[in-house]
């Protein structure tokens, strides 16, 4: 269960949602029951190395539920269903349909969001998704994580960068919007990595980024990196990081999240990682404090 933020200083999810269906409208975080190439065989086992035994989807549960509490914090919101945990392309293109349609059946739910690979996304699943976006508000989340191939080999991410840049141009083709998940603080990059693969991803037809603090989490192959082979920022150094990748991101491209949401009992390090109010209120401290604001390196 996801509640997007508003910001003033960047280009928030939650804003841009606001302005465009003239309402609060909050993401409700779903399990629908798929797994992930890269846990199965098929690409790799075990997933990669900072995914949970839930595939990112520790929150996720049922709608009726999320509706039923959500309502009465928010009685005019409106929703997006988010599929996130594991890969919700990855499956028999009829399975999909049923499960994206049923879960837009539900009142007040006015569009739909789809966490996948890059490299589960066959012609079938594209055509599919082409439906979906002539009918519903439509969004498409990509987790690359790092453009640099060694890192991705360390993270056993099990693809390599041109499968991303064929599903950008695959999604793109078809006018469905992307969003492009990263982490920072991936295992023996630097800053300068970190903001390559900003670089990177903005110079792309994108919708928006992900900004993801890099969080070890219990039962995970990370959690034996920790502490010998992974730099844990503290909480200012990762502001001071958030805000300065936020100012060379253009303007247009919707920011859907700025840290990391962990749940405590299995958050390893680090130690902050779950005070997300407190992130985000320094990071509006930050940019207030530099007189700054989304994109102004690039202007």
């Amino acid at each position: 269960m996801v509640s997007d933020f508003d910001h003033p200083y960047f280009n928030s999810i939650g804003s841009y949602l606001k302005k465009k269906f003239g309402c609060k409208v909050i993401k409700l975080s779903l399990d629908a029951g798929f797994t992930c190439p890269n846990r199965d065989g098929t690409k790799g086992n075990g997933g990669c190395i900072f995914c949970s035994a839930e595939g990112s989807g520790d929150f996720a549960s049922d709608i009726p539920g999320q509706i039923r509490l959500l309502s009465k914090k928010w009685p005019s919101g409106k929703y997006i269903a988010y599929f996130q945990s594991h890969t919700n392309t990855y499956a028999p293109v009829e399975v999909l349909r049923e499960k994206f349609n049923h879960a837009l059946e539900y009142p007040d739910v006015i569009g739909i969001a789809i966490a996948t690979r890059p490299d589960c996304l066959s012609q079938e699943v594209l055509d599919l998704l082409s439906e979906l976006n002539r009918h519903t508000f439509l969004w498409v989340e990509l987790g690359l994580q790092t453009i640099h191939e060694k890192t991705a080999e360390l993270i056993n991410r099990c693809y390599p960068l041109s499968v991303f840049d064929q599903a950008i141009s695959d999604l793109s083709a078809r006018k469905i919007k992307t969003v492009v998940h990263l982490i920072l603080g991936l295992p023996g990059e630097t800053r300068e990595d970190m903001f390559d693969s900003v670089n990177y991803v903005c110079n792309k037809d994108i919708f928006g980024i992900k900004l993801h603090l890099m969080n070890v989490l219990k039962d995970t192959k990370l959690a034996e990196f920790y502490p010998d082979r992974i730099h844990i920022p503290e909480k200012e150094e990762y502001i001071n990081l958030v805000v300065d990748a936020l100012e060379i991101i253009p303007k247009h491209i919707t920011i859907h999240r700025v840290t990391a949401d962990a749940p405590r009992h299995l958050l390893i390090a680090p130690s902050w990682g779950c005070e997300k109010r407190t992130i985000l209120n320094g990071i509006q401290k930050e940019f207030k404090t530099r007189g700054s604001y989304q994109g102004i390196h690039l202007e």
